[in-house]
């Protein structure tokens, strides 16, 4: 076992001399083995070892039993010990999950890195979950080695070896009464269907193992540099790369772990013929195809409008512009600048029914000029419209109403700037 240990510790090079790392430990076979382990390669190794246990007070007097059983273990060996408690409650995808995250997050609060458990065993396990739960490549890559400042030294090691490992130096370890029991799919597989496929291959957890890391090389190897999809692009694309690129983008843009649903959603949007339609995923994220862009949208109020006096000379970080409205100087007209015929105050707002103006062109309402410029759905209520009470003046970014625009002085002049 501990030569597995030293090949896979070297492979994902998961440690340097001078490391501190933390073996998580339940008091279970598997992380007394690791403890072990590392507490016999510390000084081959060149690290400063310590252990963290985590009593989840799911188990009554049997969670108390397996803090001081690790207690007793690490006092024995002189190994630091840091013990976090939580009472974990059960959340929207279980409570395995939601121990797991408590778990997770005190180990968040150490300082070093965090060695578990995981066997041979684990990852084989992962694997058929994910296969019966429905899953791609990513998924078949099982257990990640290393994730952060978290190393999984043990996932080319056995159950067996863990048990034989442990007889050798007659280490005692507690059961956990819940791996008992056939509540979790988890042990369902553990108690059911592994033991029928082991009488097929007994290496069976060792060759699921190694295909699901080799399988996770291949998927990194995949991986697209991040970028913004662009529909066409997409829609090019081999299946199997296009969801991968998908995949990337929803996890950069806050959806933690993407499923095929979630994918699946964003493809119907790359093949709709709708140019701005969108799909809603986890968490409250919304991805928007903008033509041929794909986005995510922020939850953005609609700005209120504001009301602009001659000489006025105003930042509006609300919406984003810095905005004066000045005598004018010269005649001058662009996308930003208006010299309209003008008197009165003036309200910078977002188009409102029934708003038109008409261009060099001719006339036409503002939803159908936003339309035919392409201006996503989203983005519209955010484009500074400017009116008085005879109507629409002009429109930032696409310029005054031909029939408001002054043709010589005295005349007024609308300056807008994007802050």
């Amino acid at each position: 076992m501990l030569n597995k240990l030293l090949e896979q510790l070297k492979q994902y090079e998961m440690l340097k001399a001078g490391d501190r790392v933390i073996c998580a430990v339940s008091g279970g076979a598997d992380s007394v083995a690791l403890l072990f382990g590392m507490y016999l390669l510390r000084e081959k190794l060149d690290i400063r070892l310590s252990a963290a246990h985590f009593n989840h007070q799911l188990r009554g007097e049997e969670s108390d039993r397996d803090e001081a059983f690790v207690r007793k273990l690490c006092d024995r060996y002189e190994i630091p010990l840091a013990v976090g408690r939580g009472q974990v409650v059960s959340g929207k995808k279980g409570l395995e999950a939601a121990a797991r995250e408590a778990r997770y997050s005190f180990f968040a609060t150490l300082d070093g890195k965090i060695a578990t458990a995981h066997t041979a065993d684990d990852n084989a396990e992962t694997v058929l979950m994910h296969l019966v739960r429905g899953t791609g490549l990513r998924g078949l890559g099982g257990i990640s080695p290393v994730n952060g400042n978290v190393i999984r030294p043990m996932l080319t090691v056995t159950r067996q070896e863990v048990l034989s490992f442990l007889a050798e130096y007659s280490l005692d370890y507690v059961e956990d009464s819940s791996n008992k029991t056939d509540a979790f799919l988890r042990n369902r597989i553990r108690h059911q269907v592994m033991p029928l496929l082991k009488e097929e291959n007994p290496r069976l957890a060792e060759n699921l193992s190694q295909m699901s890391m080799e399988l996770r090389e291949d998927a990194q190897a995949l991986e697209m540099p991040p970028m913004l999809p662009e529909v066409e692009q997409l829609r090019q694309m081999p299946p199997a790369l296009r969801s991968r690129v998908i995949g990337r983008f929803l996890k950069e843009n806050g959806v933690r772990e993407p499923e095929r649903s979630h994918i699946h959603l964003v493809e119907a949007l790359m093949l709709s013929e709708k140019p701005s339609a969108r799909a809603n995923l986890p968490g409250g994220i919304t991805v928007a195809r903008e033509y041929n862009r794909l986005t995510v949208l922020t939850q953005e109020q609609e700005p209120e409008p504001v009301e602009l006096y001659p000489g006025d000379c105003l930042d509006l970080p609300q919406w984003g512009v810095s905005v004066a409205y000045i005598p004018a100087e010269e005649i001058c007209n662009t996308k930003e600048i208006f010299t309209v015929d003008a008197t009165g105050p003036i309200v910078l707002r977002s188009r409102q029914t029934g708003d038109s103006m008409r261009l060099n062109v001719g006339t036409c309402t503002l939803k159908k000029l936003f339309i035919d410029r392409k201006i996503p759905v989203h983005r519209r209520p955010f484009l500074p419209v400017l009116a008085d009470e005879k109507g629409v003046i002009g429109v930032m970014g696409i310029g005054a109403n031909v029939q408001r625009i002054a043709r010589e002085k005295p005349a007024m002049q609308i300056q807008l700037m994007s802050l």
